[in-house]
């Protein structure tokens, strides 16, 4: 049974983890997909290159696309999802209420994601959620997940230790990210990834809702 420890931050991915983005990126992909004339993919395939930054994840999807190509790839997502995005993605049930706890708790909160600081930016605004995040890390920032640089940045920005932080994601990227930094993490399974494919990078929990995750931080 894992030692019983107190976490003084908490650093958060975004998409499949506090807001319900998913279906919305992976229409985006396969939709730019078909307009360029690629395969599309089984939306399997599309959820499990969620987390790294985009350039990542359209080379993973597709490793034969020239730099032409990758570049139209890359501004037809864009175009599509924005287009999706204007009715934003919202927090996943609970999310809102678990962040306003955690923050009256004392609990320092931060992002860490794969997306680009302005989708970050327009994601948070059409929330509200700006008051809830001390910091955030995104693919303008630092290297793409599974590389620790955004958690070892943050480290360094909140001056706390890795033991003393804790990454919550629902994509194996994010729980091999918190690995690499030799930092725990639990993964939520409502959002990219299943259980069993989680439980792979080995966290020290995971959820299957957002209440559940505050309920097991209120004992940590």
């Amino acid at each position: 049974m894992m030692e019983r420890k107190e976490y003084s931050l908490v650093v958060f991915d975004w998409d499949g983890t506090l807001i319900d983005s998913v279906p919305n990126i992976v229409t985006a992909l396969a939709k730019a997909a078909e307009s360029l004339g690629l395969p599309v993919l089984a939306d399997e395939v599309y959820k499990g290159i969620i987390g790294l930054s985009l350039g990542e994840a359209i080379t993973t999807l597709y490793p034969d696309l020239d730099e032409d190509r990758l570049v139209a790839y890359r501004e037809a997502y864009r175009d599509f999802h924005l287009e999706l995005e204007q009715q934003p993605s919202r927090p996943y049930p609970g999310v809102t209420q678990g962040l306003e706890f955690l923050k009256n708790t004392g609990i320092k909160m931060a992002v860490a994601t794969g997306k680009r600081r302005a989708g970050l930016n327009r994601s948070m605004t059409a929330n509200d959620y700006q008051s809830f995040f001390e910091a955030s890390r995104t693919a303008d920032d630092a290297h793409s997940k599974p590389h620790p640089m955004m958690l070892e940045q943050l480290l360094d920005e909140f001056h706390v230790t890795a033991d003393q932080t804790l990454m919550v994601g629902d994509s194996g990227f994010d729980l091999a990210m918190a690995a690499n930094a030799g930092i725990d993490s639990v993964g939520v399974t409502y959002g990219a990834q299943n259980k069993s494919n989680l439980k792979e990078y080995q966290p020290v929990h995971t959820v299957d809702s957002f209440d559940e995750l505050i309920d097991w931080l209120g004992r940590h």
